[in-house]
């Protein structure tokens, strides 16, 4: 994965998405796993990565973060993995160079 990558991780002990942005999704990845109770990944412990978006630049992540968050919908999140281009259509329509 790039430095600037918008995810999406999925519960299905709460059928809940988390909609994220990190420049280390490794990293940002153990973060969530070992939350501390006051987060809200700290609600489930089966959180796995649901889609993943590479971006060019952290200006363009945040941008398509917030979109993605003001969707506010769960056939929205669906929809990325069932129409890749909805993935380039945000790339494009957020390209910040």
């Amino acid at each position: 994965m790039s430095n600037h990558v918008v995810y999406i991780l999925y519960s299905e002990k709460l059928n809940r998405y988390y909609i994220g942005y990190t420049s280390n999704f490794d990293l940002r990845l153990e973060f969530h796993k070992n939350a501390t109770p006051n987060k809200f990944t700290a609600k489930a412990d089966d959180w796995a990565l649901f889609f993943s978006l590479n971006c060019s630049n952290k200006t363009q992540a945040l941008l398509i973060e917030k979109h993605i968050k003001n969707m506010k919908s769960k056939v929205y999140i669906g929809n990325l993995i069932k129409y890749p281009e909805i993935s380039n259509k945000l790339l494009s329509e957020y390209n910040i160079n």
